[in-house]
Parts: C-alpha cells; sequence; structure tokens
C-alpha cells in the first residue's frame, strides 16, 4: 500500500499555508515586464512577475495601461502562469473598468491580484465582492487569489479580520506608504534599513501583519528594499524580513533583486537536509513519534520540517532526492 504524502498525513481540517514563490517582481513598463518574463522563463517559476496597475500606469491613461498589461498577461511569454497585477484601490474612479479589463482579458492567466491602500476590512471586502461579480459575470469558473497590501493605520489595525477572508493568499507590508502615512513623525530614514527594521512603530507593524497572515494560514509578504544595484543589502533586508519578523515572500522592484531575495529566503541546507530526513523516516513509521539521533520528532516537528522543505522548494533551493519525491505524491 502506497503510504501518505507529508501533506496527506499532517493537515485535516486546518488549513494549510498557501505555497507561493518566495519573491514577487513588480513591474509597470512593458520592456521591463518582458525582460522579467524572459528571465522567469530562464530560471523557471521559483519568482512571481506582477504588472502595476496602480504606480506604473500614467495619469489619464489608467485604462489602456491596463489593457496593455492584461495583454502581457494573456501572451505566451506567461509560460508558468505566475504573473499577477497591483491594481488600483477600491476608491480609485477607474477601479471598477480597471478591473473589468483585467478579469475580462486575463481572468483564466492571473496568478493573483494584489489589493492596494486598503484602509479596512470593508474595503477588502468591497473588492472580494468586486471580483467575484466580475469572474461570475465572466463565467471564469475559478477563484483568482488575493494579495492585499498592508500599509495604512486601518489595515494594520484590521489585519487578522483581513487575512481572515476568503480568497485572501498573502498580506504584503508596504514600508514606504506606511511611513509616509505618519505625516513626519517617523523619520525618512526609515522607509530604509536599518531603520525600515528598528524603528518601534515599524517593528509593531510588521509584526502585526506577519502574525495576523500566519495566524490565518496565509503568507506574510515583505516589501521592496529600495537600494538597486547592492545584492548584499537587498540580501540583508530580505534575510532579516524573514529570520527576525517571520515574512516568507518579498517584493522585488529591479531584476537584480531577485537572486539575493531568492537566496536570503532559503532554508539552510542543513536545515533543508534535516527535514528531509525526518520526513522520510516518519513516513516509513507512518508519522508515529520517532527517535532521529538524540531527539524525539512527532506531528508538530514532522509539519515544521514540511513547511522547510515548502519554503526551499519556493524558493528555488536544491532538494535532496528524498524531499523531491515528497512533491510527486498527491495528498490523499
Amino acid at each position: 500500500m502506497s503510504r501518505l504524502s507529508p501533506q496527506g498525513a499532517l493537515w485535516g481540517h486546518e488549513r494549510p499555508l498557501p505555497v507561493l514563490p518566495a519573491c514577487v517582481h513588480y513591474a509597470g513598463r512593458a520592456k521591463f515586464i518582458e525582460k522579467a518574463l524572459a528571465l522567469q522563463s530562464e530560471r523557471g517559476p521559483v519568482f512571481d512577475v506582477s504588472t502595476d496597475c496602480e504606480d506604473g500606469a500614467p495619469v489619464g491613461a489608467e485604462l489602456p495601461h491596463a489593457r496593455a498589461m492584461a495583454a502581457l498577461i494573456a501572451s505566451g511569454a506567461n509560460r508558468f502562469d505566475r504573473v499577477g497585477a497591483r491594481v488600483h484601490d477600491v476608491h480609485h474612479p477607474v477601479a471598477v473598468e480597471e478591473l473589468a479589463i483585467l478579469v475580462g482579458e486575463a481572468g483564466d492567466r492571473l496568478a493573483f491580484l494584489t489589493c492596494p491602500k486598503a484602509e479596512s476590512e470593508a474595503d477588502v471586502l468591497r473588492f472580494l465582492d468586486r471580483l467575484t461579480l466580475e469572474t461570475a459575470r465572466r463565467g471564469l469558473g475559478r477563484e483568482i487569489p488575493v494579495s492585499v497590501m498592508i500599509e495604512t493605520h486601518g489595515a494594520v489595525r484590521e489585519a487578522w479580520a483581513i487575512a481572515a477572508l476568503p480568497g485572501v493568499v498573502s498580506l504584503d507590508f508596504g514600508t514606504m506608504d506606511f511611513v509616509s502615512a505618519h505625516h513626519g513623525a517617523i523619520p525618512a530614514s526609515a522607509m530604509d534599513s536599518p531603520g525600515q527594521f528598528d524603528h518601534p512603530l515599524l517593528r509593531r507593524a510588521k509584526c502585526e501583519t506577519a502574525a495576523a497572515a500566519l495566524g490565518r494560514a496565509v503568507v506574510p509578504a515583505h516589501g521592496v528594499t529600495r537600494s538597486l544595484d547592492d545584492a548584499d543589502v537587498v540580501y540583508a533586508d530580505a534575510r532579516r524580513a524573514r529570520n527576525e519578523f517571520g515574512f516568507l515572500r518579498m517584493w522585488s522592484i529591479h531584476p537584480a533583486q531577485i537572486e539575493p531575495i531568492l537566496r536570503a529566503m532559503r532554508p539552510e541546507a542543513a536545515e533543508i537536509e534535516t527535514a528531509a530526513a525526518v520526513l522520510s523516516a516518519a513516513q516509513v513509521a507512518d508519522w508515529a513519534p520517532i527517535r532521529v539521533g538524540d531527539a524525539l520528532h512527532d506531528r508538530a516537528s514532522y509539519r515544521y520540517c514540511w513547511s522547510v522543505l515548502q519554503q526551499a522548494r519556493a524558493a528555488g533551493a536544491a532538494m535532496p532526492a528524498s524531499a523531491s519525491e515528497f512533491f510527486g505524491v498527491e495528498a490523499r
């Protein structure tokens, strides 16, 4: 009899964390998106690409821009169906038409939609209702995943409620807008490191965002690093975001940032090897408690080990053969 996979054995009625690539690359101009898609085609779907219909759209030309982004999403350059779009906030005058364009012209290919500037759970519900109506009107027969940006006071306050909404797969913390929302009370230096990690108000907001996301089984995603050319700075920021604050995904705004973000988001090689060995032994024992070396392992540590392997795979890490086979087994 075939043995249960980790996913099938370790998750019952609880919601597992969505498996998303550890990096999402944002670009608003066609030539930059095309470069990102070429890199994704070369590297594989180890990072997502997001077209930017908010900051990337010229004022007054938002709808033509949305059509251009939809065409890129629906094109053959989107080899892995891992391209999404950030739209305007729900109160923007073009929000309804923009959503109709993206869903109508690329809805069957959209990996996700990102909802910015939410002030409350009500704003996100409004967006989700519009999205549900539009997908039904188009007869798509699928639910488009939603990322919600946490970049306002209200969104931080209601992060737990937002993360619990159906269809939400990630909470994305926007450092720069959150700093700006404080009317100058937080210095501009906090938009960069080390301030973005050390300022108490930012630490509180980031901790609350990550805790709400993980507590509701959605992915916490960290915002941008403004350093475009220094890979060491990008790596250090991504590493702090992961290890100190629990973020499992991070935004890129330049192709040179993608690789250091992926490296920083990977578990250590030794941890990957240990996790694979523990899960292999647990599977043989039909997921009963076991001893590995001088340590006891049970379902709690099995879940941790499975999370390590999923995160490693999502960040494009090399996987032991014993781990690779787990991902080819259907959960049941």
